[in-house]
């Protein structure tokens, strides 16, 4: 047998037995809480057209996504990001729904990427969609998802960083930079790249005060008193209008009783370009990743024909499971099976226990005993 068929491909992998059954605990937990707040189940296709995370959409690169070729000729690619597709989903069978819907969904997300760090190409993430409601109750009600829903695992260390898109456009907007400078200057940020930050904005010819400000964007984080220095940091409207957002949003959340596990970074960014307002990454101790992140897209959904606000987040199931098991949470499990030995003679008899038992709760496995030669 060639024994590369017993393998799977680099970046995936099997899952079985009882770490399975504790995959499955963490995903119905995070979906349950969904439920109890009134989202309904969505199911979008595992691949869609290429258009639908094409690089105006402002998601995952194209080099990063698994292409392939339907018989027409036309580019299909395996979900990289769940949020687009909901977002052309709602468009199409929603588009003159004047109420917020919500939705909640989970399944795999596919990224073809060489720079694994550890990382798996198939991801399985459960979230939330909030569409219809631009308000900052709408922003409150997903960032207190995200905590309820991590509490409902099991989790108990954690922290939200919650940071504001505008904050850092207003920025921009004051120092004069033009939508390709901004751009490069997002992706340096987020890699951390302060020295390329820097000549950038010396290449661009940007004032001293202001790329201060953009330099030490990273400075503003904490509780919310950076929410303070940030609003004294700037004179430009919008970044002070994004501010204001944030201390409304900490309000809502101080409703909920859940803002001990909030902190603020205003110099927090995203890849993924749609987002347009607050966004907000959810980190444990013992992963060096976000095990939840999301945030609001209020242009999202024009790009497929509807003008709708919105609002979503997304949990990160196979990194929760891994945050569970290094910090010794216990998960509930099913049931141990019973095992049921037969003959030829006793069968009747020991299939009525099983049956008695499987009624009750116990799962039973019948097995046949072969007679001793």
């Amino acid at each position: 047998m060639n024994q590369i068929l017993l393998h799977t491909p680099e970046g995936v992998r099997d899952i079985y037995g009882r770490e399975y059954a504790r995959k499955l605990f963490v995903e119905e937990s995070l979906r349950s809480k969904l439920i109890s707040y009134g989202y309904e189940d969505i199911q979008t296709p595992t691949f869609e057209y290429f258009d639908v995370f094409s690089k105006e959409i402002g998601t995952t690169p194209s080099k990063d996504l698994y292409k392939f070729f339907d018989k027409e000729g036309n580019t299909l690619v395996l979900r990289p990001d769940f949020t687009p597709s909901i977002a052309r989903c709602a468009a199409k069978y929603f588009c003159d729904e004047e109420t917020p819907v919500r939705f909640c969904y989970r399944g795999s997300t596919f990224v073809n990427t060489s720079n694994l760090q550890g990382k798996l190409k198939e991801v399985t993430q459960t979230g939330g969609e909030l569409i219809g409601d631009g308000s900052v109750e709408a922003d409150g009600e997903m960032v207190n998802l995200v905590i309820e829903s991590l509490l409902h695992t099991g989790l108990r260390d954690f922290q939200v960083s919650i940071g504001e898109v505008e904050y850092f456009k207003g920025l921009c907007e004051e120092a004069g930079l033009d939508e390709d400078t901004e751009l490069r200057l997002r992706e340096f940020i987020s890699a951390k790249n302060y020295y390329g930050a820097e000549n950038l904005l010396q290449e661009a010819g940007v004032l001293e005060r202001y790329r201060d400000k953009l330099l030490h964007i990273t400075d503003l984080f904490g509780n919310r008193e950076t929410l303070r220095k940030a609003g004294m940091n700037t004179d430009n409207k919008r970044a002070r209008s994004a501010v204001a957002r944030l201390e409304a949003l900490y309000d809502v959340l101080c409703l909920y009783g859940n803002e001990k596990y909030v902190s603020f970074d205003l110099g927090m960014l995203s890849k993924y370009r749609y987002y347009t307002g607050i966004i907000f990454k959810a980190y444990t101790y013992g992963i060096g990743d976000a095990i939840a992140k999301g945030g609001r897209y209020d242009s999202l959904l024009s790009h497929f024909g509807k003008e709708a606000p919105a609002v979503g987040f997304v949990a990160v199931v196979d990194d929760i499971l891994e945050a569970l098991a290094r910090q010794k949470v216990s998960v509930p499990l099913p049931a141990e099976k019973k095992l049921l030995t037969y003959t030829g003679e006793d069968y009747a008899e020991v299939l009525k226990e099983a049956q008695a038992l499987r009624s009750g709760g116990t799962p039973v496995e019948m097995r046949r005993k072969e007679p001793q030669r």
